[in-house]
């Protein structure tokens, strides 16, 4: 666990070199040079804007059948101003969520020593704690600062070599405009702040949050001002900062739990709570190893950045940093995503840099990739309670749908469409070319189906899952109509998110909406499908079964366009962006499973050419989610060469020196590099497919093993069917394998062109060789 560390040797000299703490709630990036550190905070609820009714035009479907009408004639131009008349909302308070705070700590009288001093800063992802150490004229000074999730504090140390020489002053600073501080005792502050700006809302209505934030010291002296505490002369210095939110709290006394959980967290003592909080995180963090490689002469020796400047100039002998970026994923899964946190991750976790919240974008949860790309890794490492918070958002998400099926397309069930916030949103966004993704909420909501699938809890089933699944496809059954040309079952008007096409070539101009997008089918076949099988496993809903049945099969085929690829649209249009950063018709081969080599094998060959079309482009919007895609689709060719291609870029080039992926300035929108998350989750389960492969009904070992990682071993990948899997091999060739089952029934195992199948008991453990034949343990 020792090789699973950030670490630097230079000050960190602003946010896209800090280090990410977290424990599911309250996120810190902590900014650490010699003589001063930045703690810049944030709560996951804390969020601008407010919960508010999006009406629709009131015509439902007699106004769908118009636009349709139009696109069924080819008269695009008039089906899209049909669409911005009843389905283009005006924008109002949806809101974006804000950072909370920033903490500075000023060690003005701890004098580097400026001889050739040592200053070094670390994240030790084995025990989720933050080290900065700098060399002073009296010796080292050492500070350590962790996320606690057992006792929803964050906490830090500042101790010396030199006795009585921790001496700095703290100021506490607000980042939005209603921020107030005071003194609350000599040694307290408190702050009381709303969540308001002025590009995603209205500026007057948001989250509030209150918080405290104590210096305990041994020895010295503590003093405080109106922001500020001073610390004199202390032998060590122990800081303790606690929020709550009024976030869907109708309790006016809300802010008594981030009081209560500051009393607490004095009362154990700074040594227990880091105790408790590095046993509670090892419990999660600790059930996967990877090796790539000798790890002994991995160049874990030298800093992190130094380590990605040699992947970047094509030194790609360092494998254990492929280990180390797995690991970052899942340390910022758990930091992010805990089975109690009150909301899933959104566009940057939990964290926030400000720059989401002042353009377009806005800190949110994108349906179209982004927030589901953001729990792609959760199963397969391990993390399966960190998906539990998006099961709740789901059908939170579910309920607030059911307004807008009703208002926009007068039908039943419930749809979301391109992205949502802290409240529900679920109308389209306010413009029809990247606004209506109708099946955003479905994509969203797949991430059930795959928790089910990992886990097989039919209480799980039957509770949550089916019940908001079954809803969803109510709604498409009422909203989907005949093609009239094909006779084929179709969404519409809907689109591809946010790429374009022309009709008939350039000549015929740029078009956004169509009837019965690749992504939409896709999405609807797996969705009826899932809810056939889950309602015969429940026994329920025989009719409802019946009508699915019938559906599906009406639904269009996958087809293959004039060029060879995946057609990404149900006629063969041109693309209009070649080099679009978007590849959601490629959601059959991942996370879907409707595409596979061995089983469609001519629609694989379509999704290479799709994938290596879109390579070719010389401007190819390169952002760190089509880095993550190409390699997850590559893994999922079984081609490991090309998916580590990509793996290599996404941490070499789009990746800030923190290891955090970013979108490159001027895609999008963006006005800078700016952080998104999503890629590095999706590159983390994108190792992860590399090594373990489950959705074809089989468990697949080493499926797209690149030459480059010719030995390994990795411990505690999850396969579909509630099992876990150990794995070795030397020379690029399986030497062992163990299979850990958690539920009784039979297993096939495949590797190569070996398959075994094993009759298994809840609980077994089976050891197979590299032939897949089983031995004793």
């Amino acid at each position: 666990m020792n090789e699973y560390k950030l670490w630097y040797a230079k000050p960190a000299e602003g946010w896209s070199q800090g280090l990410p703490l977290g424990n599911g709630r309250i996120g810190a990036v902590v900014i650490s040079s010699p003589g001063r550190e930045v703690w810049e905070m944030s709560e996951v609820t804390f969020w601008s804007g407010q919960a508010e009714a999006v009406p629709g035009n009131g015509r439902g479907k007699e106004a769908l059948e118009e636009m349709r009408a139009a696109f069924f004639a080819g008269d695009y131009e008039r089906g899209d101003r049909l669409a911005k008349q009843s389905l283009m909302p005006v924008k109002s308070n949806f809101g974006t969520h804000l950072g909370l705070c920033r903490i500075t700590l000023d060690f003005a009288d701890a004098k580097p020593n400026l001889a050739g001093g040592n200053f070094r800063r670390e994240l030790d992802l084995s025990q989720a704690l933050a080290l900065s150490i700098s060399e002073t004229e009296d010796g080292w000074l050492k500070r350590e600062v962790f996320a606690s999730h057992p006792g929803d504090v964050l906490a830090a140390r500042i101790w010396s070599q030199s006795l009585e020489r921790v001496s700095f002053t703290l100021t506490l600073q607000g980042i939005t405009e209603t921020f107030q501080t005071r003194a609350a005792a000599p040694d307290t502050l408190e702050f009381r702040a709303q969540a308001t700006e002025r590009v995603h809302s209205n500026g007057k209505c948001g989250v509030w949050s209150q918080g405290q934030l104590k210096i305990v010291t041994a020895g010295g002296s503590v003093e405080c001002g109106a922001d500020t505490l001073q610390v004199t002369g202390a032998e060590e210095a122990w800081i303790y900062f606690t929020v709550a939110t009024d976030y869907r709290k109708e309790d006016p006394g809300w802010a008594e739990a981030s009081s209560r959980a500051l009393a607490d967290a004095v009362a154990a003592g700074y040594e227990r709570l880091r105790g408790e909080h590095i046993a509670d995180y090892r419990r999660v963090f600790g059930t996967v190893e990877l090796e790539l490689g000798n790890p002994q002469q991995s160049e874990s020796v030298l800093p992190t950045d130094e380590r990605m400047r040699k992947l970047r100039q094509g030194e790609d002998g360092d494998l254990q940093l492929y280990a180390l970026f797995l690991q970052y994923g899942r340390y910022l899964m758990i930091a992010g995503s805990r089975a109690d946190s009150p909301l899933p991750l959104h566009l940057q976790g939990i964290w926030n840099d400000g720059e989401a919240c002042r353009m377009g974008w806005s800190c949110d949860y994108h349906l179209d990739v982004n927030t589901q790309m953001n729990y792609y890794p959760a199963e397969v490492t391990g993390l399966g309670d960190s998906h539990l918070p998006l099961m709740a958002y789901i059908e939170d998400l579910a309920q607030a749908g059911r307004t807008a099926a009703r208002n926009f397309y007068g039908a039943a069930g419930w749809v979301a469409h391109v992205f949502s916030n802290a409240w529900g949103f679920t109308a389209p966004g306010w413009d029809t070319s990247w606004g209506l993704n109708v099946t955003g909420g479905l994509w969203l909501a797949a991430h059930m189906m795959e928790h089910f699938r990992y886990s097989r809890d039919e209480e799980f089933l039957k509770n949550q899952a089916y019940p908001v699944l079954k809803e969803a496809a109510v709604f498409f059954l009422d909203y989907m109509t005949i093609h009239p040309k094909y006779g084929w079952l179709v969404t519409g008007p809907s689109n591809s998110p946010e790429n374009h096409f022309y009709p008939d070539g350039p000549e015929s101009g740029v078009q956004q909406l169509s009837m019965g997008t690749t992504v939409d089918q896709e999405l609807v076949r797996e969705l009826f499908e899932f809810c056939r099988e889950a309602a015969g496993l429940l026994g329920v809903d025989e009719e409802f079964r019946e009508q699915l049945a019938e559906a599906i099969g009406k639904l269009p085929p996958l087809q293959i366009g004039s060029r060879g690829q995946l057609q990404e649209w149900l006629e063969d249009y041109d693309e209009a962006q070649p080099e679009h950063r978007h590849l959601s018709h490629l959601y059959a081969l991942y996370p879907g499973r409707q595409i596979m080599p061995e089983k469609t094998p001519e629609l694989a060959a379509a999704i290479r050419v799709t994938l290596e079309n879109r390579m070719l482009q010389d401007e190819l919007e390169d952002v760190e989610f089509t880095a993550a895609l190409f390699a997850l689709g590559f893994a999922r060719l079984h081609d490991g060469n090309q998916a580590l291609r990509h793996v290599s870029h996404l941490i070499g080039e789009l990746c800030f020196d923190n290891l955090l992926t970013y979108s490159r300035s001027g895609i999008g929108g963006a006005e800078t590099n700016i952080f998104v998350i999503d890629g590095n989750f999706g590159g983390t389960a994108a190792i992860a497919e590399m090594l373990l492969q489950s959705h074809a009904g089989y468990i697949h070992l080493l499926p797209a093993l690149p030459a480059a990682w010719g030995t390994g071993k990795v411990t505690g990948l999850r396969a579909k069917g509630n099992t876990e899997v150990d794995i070795t091999w030397e020379n690029g060739e399986l030497t062992g394998a163990v299979i850990r089952t958690h539920l009784a029934g039979r297993v096939a195992v495949r590797c190569g062109g070996r398959k075994t199948e094993l009759d298994a008991d809840a609980g077994g453990v089976y050891k197979l060789n590299a032939q897949l034949q089983r031995g004793e343990l």
